[in-house]
């Protein structure tokens, strides 16, 4: 358990609920209660005496068991923005402690958060989808259109296929974040940094001498076999989606994960994905062999023939 004394110090004041503006109340049970808002106060009068918000963990999707032992699970738990630690395209990423009132179980936790209709901004999203399909045709049919109701159901599929992902790759050993819960369009995921809540830096912000270079890139193709054992490739894959803690690669981003059989595409992206970080290692010293051969050994991993590499994207 980490020591509560590093953390970050919580303000005693009352601060802007996560769904003032967008929704009406909820119980910590999670269910809607038209009538709990005091609009004169402006605040829930069943909402927590400390943090935010009554903690999620009731009710969402959990993460794989058995679960690390900093997972706060306890319904008495409530929640605490920190801060924004990173905003992007598709979703942003904030700092959430959670924690017992009155006790020293506490933890931090990266709260990803995919846009609504209105503000997310979907790219290059039609190659990774191919393969993926939901069970109803209207649902089909408003993807394929990008109705505002098919842009909400595609951001559900992003944070389900990176929470499901996430679990399966964890349970095996994979180098990636800690999936603890997914909410609707926000997942709750194992903060990777240290306990004052500062992020551990990106490969892309690193300058590693020739030692460590060549250690983060046998930690990469643990991590790539990793996801290639399940047939799957990253699909976005660059030094910017990968971080680097106490000399640990983790894995990080991966709601566009592609199945690499089941995706017509599914082999272009996996050599653009070895392309691309590995021309990021040969230009900072690592012998070209390395990548060379590593498509290869991810064909190999995967069921597929080695030979010429797929056409890239």
């Amino acid at each position: 358990m980490r020591d509560p004394d590093s953390y970050p110090e919580r303000s005693r004041k009352r601060r802007r609920r996560f769904d003032d503006d967008d929704t009406p109340a909820r119980h910590p049970r999670g269910h809607t209660d038209l009538t709990a808002l005091d609009e004169r106060a402006g605040v829930d009068p069943d909402g927590p005496p400390e943090g935010d918000r009554w903690s999620t963990w009731d009710g969402a999707e959990q993460g794989p068991t058995p679960r690390p032992s900093w997972v706060v699970t306890e319904h008495a738990a409530v929640d605490t923005e920190l801060g924004v630690i990173k905003t992007g395209k598709e979703a942003d990423v904030h700092l959430v402690e959670r924690f017992v009132p009155g006790t020293d179980r506490r933890t931090l936790m990266a709260a990803k958060r995919y846009r609504t209709a209105e503000h997310r901004l979907f790219h290059r999203d039609a190659g990774y989808l191919e393969g993926r399909r939901v069970r109803r045709s209207r649902e089909m049919r408003a993807m394929a259109n990008r109705t505002a109701f098919g842009r909400d159901v595609l951001s559900g599929q992003w944070a389900g296929a990176e929470f499901a992902a996430l679990g399966r790759l964890w349970a095996d050993g994979v180098a990636v974040p800690y999936p603890v819960q997914a909410s609707g369009t926000e997942l709750l995921l194992e903060f990777v940094g240290t306990d004052d809540g500062t992020a551990a830096p990106r490969l892309a912000q690193l300058r590693p001498d020739a030692a460590q270079l060549c250690d983060l890139w046998h930690q990469l193709v643990d991590a790539l076999l990793g996801l290639a054992r399940h047939g799957l490739t990253h699909g976005d894959l660059s030094a910017y989606n990968l971080l680097v803690h106490d000399d640990r690669l983790v894995l990080i981003d991966l709601p566009q994960v592609v199945d690499v059989v089941g995706n017509p595409r599914g082999p272009e992206f996996l050599a653009r994905d070895v392309r691309r970080i590995g021309d990021w290692f040969v230009a900072r010293g690592l012998p070209e062999v390395g990548p060379a051969t590593l498509l290869d050994d991810l064909r190999v991993e995967l069921g597929m023939p080695p030979g010429p590499q797929a056409s890239l994207l």
